[in-house]
């Protein structure tokens, strides 16, 4: 059972500016192969699974974001913890 949700919006800096979404894009992409439950919002994305899973899937997109040339990467990142559990569904029921 998933014990955490970890909303991450990745920001990596472009030697020449250039645009960002095709990072932004192969960050996703890192996570759905992850194969974690996620949802994709238009500023940040959430996954939901085990706290030291996503923490693994974070290293991993900043690692990716490098290979891609980018010198640099600001990860903003907000988790909730529950070792009983924590779901998206569970968060947001009431609003659906």
């Amino acid at each position: 059972m998933a014990n955490a949700l970890l909303s991450i919006q990745i920001i990596p800096k472009t030697r020449n500016g250039e645009d960002v979404i095709p990072f932004v894009d192969e960050a996703i992409a890192i996570i759905d192969q992850a194969g974690v439950k996620y949802e994709v919002h238009p500023l940040e994305t959430t996954m939901e699974g085990e706290l030291s899973r996503l923490f693994s899937i974070v290293e991993k997109m900043n690692k990716r974001m490098v290979e891609l040339g980018s010198p640099s990467i600001i990860s903003q990142i907000k988790v909730l913890y529950n070792p009983n559990g924590a779901t998206m569904d569970r968060l947001t029921e009431k609003y659906r």
